[in-house]
């Protein structure tokens, strides 16, 4: 009956910032090289397909002893192209009209071999010829043997590619397929779909613009065990960091605790106090073009610490408070000309009137408001009842995901910065 080959494919659901059909007319080109690592490109190739991409697999001849050709072909319902002299297929001559097409091209996993040809220039085959014709962006994951991707070879090879534009992901550490540790790892697919997404997933039309964003709960201390905080999970934030960073913009986010994972490619400033907070934002305001503040930060603090564990008593026990320094009250005394200043308010009543207060007390030129007492825009939700309050407008967005909230909040905020 001749050899069965079976394969198991974990296939694991797209994170929730990504938006269905964001990639809808762009053509992503996943070339596979000979690695077990192979085995998860073809989750990629799922999760692009379900965001509305056109996915092209390209593979050489040793990758097909990974993985079957015909796995990649009926998740992408496209050919999958191993032989360059293919007559059945309408590039087998003209190879180049794929590279035209291509919006990026990710090269997962790439051995050291292939890493090698395309550093020196050798098309030998499907991948490498219709690589060294993409004129687009191309970003390579290395998968190999932990001393293989240290040889001093492979290095020089991937530092010139490096040097030609070509985007280097950085290798996971961890046990390898022969069993020894290391770097060397091809990165989870959902960390290679994230540098498909920066690349094309949103027009760059905040590039060149910095920004900085809060998020997450502060934790004020009362002893080394307890803490006041609040139910802040830090979802719109990150949504917000996150829609920045792929649009262009140069975006740091300050944060304290996250009930949510902080988005990549955004420089990270972890606090967990209000003064700490207070601190790393203000240190850095000053370079900022746009500063969204969607941090819950706490209004009051221990007036001290205990430095061990609070005893139960029998009787009652308060504690003194004393109040935190207002950040956004402080970054709308000191803004700078053309600078856009945006917080956040959470009301349970009044919403529009308090609102509109903070906007005005604060210096802001927007406030994003909500009302935790609406289903669909608490603490903790993927979704938002926004309304946007700006000096001339008002406007109550209906129930959205934060990430679509994320950007009309943008949208709105690159408006202002063009007046």
């Amino acid at each position: 009956y001749g050899s069965i080959k079976i394969y198991v494919i974990l296939l694991s659901e797209i994170p929730n910032q990504e938006e269905p059909h964001m990639l809808t007319g762009k053509t992503v080109v996943l070339a596979v090289s000979g690695s077990i690592a192979a085995y998860k490109i073809p989750n990629l190739a799922r999760m692009l397909k379900k965001l509305g991409c056109d996915v092209q697999v390209l593979m050489t001849r040793n990758a097909t002893n990974f993985i079957n050709p015909i796995t990649f072909e009926s998740l992408t319902s496209n050919k999958c192209l191993i032989d360059t002299f293919d007559r059945n297929f309408q590039y087998s001559v003209e190879h180049v009209a794929l590279a035209k097409k291509a919006d990026v091209v990710m090269i997962a996993p790439a051995s050291a071999n292939v890493i090698g040809k395309i550093a020196n220039g050798i098309a030998d085959d499907m991948l490498t010829t219709t690589v060294m014709a993409c004129p687009c962006k191309k970003i390579i994951s290395p998968a190999m043997n932990h001393n293989m991707f240290h040889n001093p070879i492979v290095q020089d090879n991937m530092d010139k590619l490096i040097r030609f534009d070509y985007e280097i992901i950085p290798p996971d550490s961890g046990m390898l397929a022969n069993g020894d540790s290391g770097d060397g790892r091809m990165p989870d697919e959902k960390v290679l779909l994230q540098y498909i997404l920066k690349e094309i997933a949103c027009k760059k039309d905040l590039a060149g613009k910095k920004i900085l964003v809060t998020a997450g709960a502060t934790r004020e201390s009362i002893d080394p065990v307890r803490f006041i905080t609040n139910h802040s999970s830090g979802k719109m934030g990150c949504a917000i960091a996150n829609a920045a960073m792929l649009r262009g913009a140069e975006v740091t986010l300050v944060h304290g605790h996250l009930e949510t994972e902080a988005p990549m490619f955004v420089k990270r400033i972890p606090v967990t106090s209000a003064a700490e907070m207070f601190e790393a934002v203000t240190s850095i305001s000053g370079e900022q073009d746009i500063i969204v503040k969607a941090a819950a930060v706490a209004d009051y603090t221990p007036v001290t610490i205990a430095d061990n564990k609070i005893k139960k008593t029998e009787g009652d026990m308060s504690i003194p408070l004393k109040r935190t320094r207002d950040i956004l009250s402080f970054l709308g005394e000191h803004k700078k000309a053309g600078q856009l200043i945006c917080g956040f308010s959470m009301e349970t009543e009044n919403l529009l009137a308090n609102s509109q207060k903070k906007l005005i007390s604060k210096n802001c030129d927007m406030i994003c408001a909500n009302s935790l007492k609406v289903s669909g825009s608490g603490f903790g939700t993927d979704t938002n009842i926004v309304t946007i309050i700006t000096e001339k407008l008002v406007e109550e967005l209906p129930m959205m995901d934060k990430e679509e909230a994320a950007h009309i909040i943008l949208d709105k905020l690159l408006e202002l910065l063009t007046c």
